[in-house]
């Protein structure tokens, strides 16, 4: 068993703390201690609970009809928790059906773990949205689990409540188990789907804080699922992490309980956002795209074909932007651009890649 290193993963080392305009991170821009008005004064720095703190699963499990505390695990990021459910439910002589585009680690903790992997791929023509007739191809007798995740990273692809019932019923039929990463769910254009843990005892829903808070440097995620599931995630925790971060938790059960208050105001500015990149994309020559449904992340792609590397590197070196190429995320020919952060940041991140689409293009 060897664990290689994502090449997503490598870009963000290499270049997103050397440049001035940041177009590429998935999610809103990150907050601030001062800026949430928490006290942590009187956080105890002691070991936590190995599943999270009770009061914040009770507060998460309010946005789950029909499951308790008992149905939530917090763990470091939502990451920590994909590991844990692909180590516990597919086994060395199982399958995994994992969509793709994705976050990388849906795919390569399976690779890693060497596990018998199934790619569902998402194509241009379908609006990067999962068809269920390919899905139901690519069951076999030793499928025993499903991943999702939609809203997509990087694509902003959706799929509606039919879709994600159809893909429960074909989970169900063949004893498997659905796992949908719902990162951005709160953050979609038009009304939700329902929360897949909600609508079956074998589907599981994670999601974490990092994306649509604000909050990526808490580290705090969890999954929402039947028990057994929970008790699994707290055996890998237990050889692993352990716990969460006092500081982490206390700041996610704030943010959490005042959703209401903070979410319309994330909301109005990436809505903002949006329509600066709507407009954008209108007015340029060189790239075309599937207009996203929902997020903060869109995969634009050469008109011209061939690979966005050079544009990328060149926006990085000369031009002092951030984004990621497709090739990092086995999506050849594309680049992600993401558009949650500050309004006058994309304005001039923005720019700056049409000077580098001139330039490459001239």
């Amino acid at each position: 068993m060897t664990f290689e290193r994502m090449p997503l993963e490598i870009w963000f080392d290499d270049h997103q703390f050397e440049v001035d305009y940041d177009i590429g991170e998935s999610g809103t821009k990150f907050l601030t201690v001062k800026e949430l008005e928490i006290d942590l004064n009187e956080v105890e720095l002691r070991y936590g609970y190995h599943l999270g703190h009770p009061s914040l699963r009770k507060e998460i499990a309010k946005q789950y009809k029909g499951n308790s505390l008992d149905n939530v695990a917090v763990t470091t990021g939502a990451s920590e928790a994909n590991f844990a459910i692909i180590a516990h439910l597919v086994g060395p002589k199982d399958n995994i059906i994992v969509e793709h585009p994705t976050y990388p680690s849906l795919y390569q903790v399976a690779r890693s773990l060497r596990r018998n992997l199934t790619l569902l791929k998402l194509d241009w023509n379908d609006g990067f949205r999962p068809r269920m007739d390919k899905l139901r191809k690519l069951v076999k007798p030793n499928t025993k689990l499903i991943t999702l995740t939609h809203p997509n990273n990087p694509t902003g692809s959706v799929i509606s409540k039919d879709e994600l019932k159809e893909a429960i019923e074909i989970a169900e039929e063949a004893g498997a188990h659905l796992m949908v990463d719902e990162t951005y769910r709160d953050l979609m254009f038009d009304p939700p789907p329902p929360l897949a843990a909600s609508l079956s005892p074998i589907a599981i829903s994670l999601t974490s804080m990092s994306k649509t808070w604000g909050l990526p440097g808490i580290r705090i995620g969890w999954a929402v699922a039947d028990r057994p599931i929970v008790e699994a995630i707290r055996a890998v925790r237990e050889q692993v992490t352990i716990c969460n971060s006092s500081l982490g938790e206390v700041i996610a059960k704030e943010v959490l309980h005042k959703r209401h208050e903070i979410l319309p105001v994330i909301r109005k500015a990436v809505l903002s956002n949006y329509k600066v990149v709507e407009e954008w994309m209108g007015s340029q020559d060189w790239l075309e795209w599937v207009e996203p449904k929902s997020g903060v992340v869109c995969a634009p792609r050469l008109k011209r074909g061939g690979s966005t590397d050079e544009l990328c590197e060149l926006l990085v070196k000369k031009y002092r932007t951030f984004t990621v190429p497709g090739s990092r995320m086995e999506l050849d020919g594309h680049f992600r651009l993401g558009f949650g952060g500050e309004h006058e940041e994309l304005i001039m991140g923005l720019e700056q890649l049409r000077k580098a689409l001139i330039e490459i293009h001239s």
